[in-house]
């Protein structure tokens, strides 16, 4: 068994990791799909109330966050859905109510200390108990399984709107449901990574899936997938390496999506060289031009020098050669 395996506060992290690891990718995708990348930061803002109330009254700090987060999360989408203010400054404003409040309860509490403000703020998942175990994994259940049922209803609200509202969904219902789960997610998330890095594990794997994912149903599996991985990797990295675990864990995911980008943009370099190759080929392909053809896709490709090319408007794109199992035939 390896070593970090044998302390029960890392079989305790670890876990931890992996329900925040999946639950904040499902619902960050929406976010993404919506531009409200950042309502995460404003979410863990008003959490860290929450928190301090909690700490400031001696009740459990996980459930006076999570009320707290799901007041302010439904009240805002309630605010954006009725028009009064617009969505970006009821945002503005739940952020920095939030950490404001925050900050001067957890200084009237005795136990109000630097340390017990950094643990919110940046996590603490080494200190995670039994307690905090189960309320996590109860809350994140919760996240998956209603995501997961809704996610054709969300996807569609996300897209559009007011098209969604004309074809009979209850778009405000949706959309408050979500502003829920993420106050919820944030609330799961906040000792693994920090009420001020949850947003990063939220939407960052969710880009990093969309630069290779074909279709948004495998977006969402490779988001958590790459949530899941970054949050366990990023626990035992910080083990072994006397790193913070919340920074760690967004580092890592950062890091997976430079190297996509990176790898899309090498690949985008090559299929245009590619193509301006084929553009400036002098040759004309045609009926009797004495190459081999092959159909594709309702149109013909061109064998020559082991190059596969297909005329479109004046010039030619180049296929990669040998894509389809059919034979040549010759004209």
């Amino acid at each position: 068994m390896p070593e970090i395996l044998t302390f029960d506060f890392m079989q305790h992290a670890l876990l931890a990791a992996l329900l925040v690891g999946i639950a904040a990718p499902m619902v960050g995708v929406f976010l993404v799909q919506r531009r409200l990348s950042l309502i995460g930061d404003g979410m863990g803002h008003v959490a860290l109330a929450g928190v301090a109330v909690g700490v400031f009254t001696h009740q459990a700090p996980v459930l006076t966050a999570l009320v707290f987060a799901i007041v302010a999360a439904v009240g805002i989408e309630l605010v954006r859905a009725r028009g009064r203010t617009s969505g970006d400054v009821a945002l503005a404003v739940m952020f920095y109510g939030g950490i404001a409040l925050g900050v001067v309860v957890f200084s009237l509490s005795a136990d109000g200390t630097p340390t017990n403000l950094d643990s919110y703020l940046f996590g603490s998942i080494s200190t995670t108990t039994n307690t905090d175990l189960q309320q996590f994994a109860v809350l994140a259940i919760v996240v998956v399984g209603v995501t997961w049922a809704l996610r054709p209803r969300l996807f569609a609200v996300a897209n559009d709107e007011e098209y969604s509202r004309a074809t009979g969904l209850r778009v405000t219902a949706l959309n408050i449901t979500l502003a829920v789960l993420t106050a919820v997610t944030v609330v799961v998330s906040m000792r693994v990574v920090g009420l001020l890095l949850i947003s990063a594990l939220m939407i960052v794997p969710n880009a990093t899936a969309q630069l290779v994912a074909g279709s948004f149903r495998s977006a969402i599996r490779i988001a958590v997938i790459i949530g899941a991985f970054c949050a366990v990797g990023g626990v035992t990295t910080a083990y072994y390496v006397n790193t913070p675990p919340g920074g760690t864990i967004v580092l890592m995911a950062i890091a997976l999506f430079l190297a996509a980008a990176s790898y899309n943009a090498l690949r985008g370099r090559i299929a245009g060289r590619r193509h301006l190759e084929a553009e400036q080929h002098e040759h004309e392909h045609g009926p009797d031009c004495g190459h081999p053809t092959i159909e594709h896709d309702h149109h013909v490709d061109y064998l020559h020098d082991g190059h596969r090319h297909a005329p479109h408007e004046g010039h030619y794109d180049e296929h990669h050669p040998l894509e389809t199992h059919e034979d040549p035939v010759k004209h």
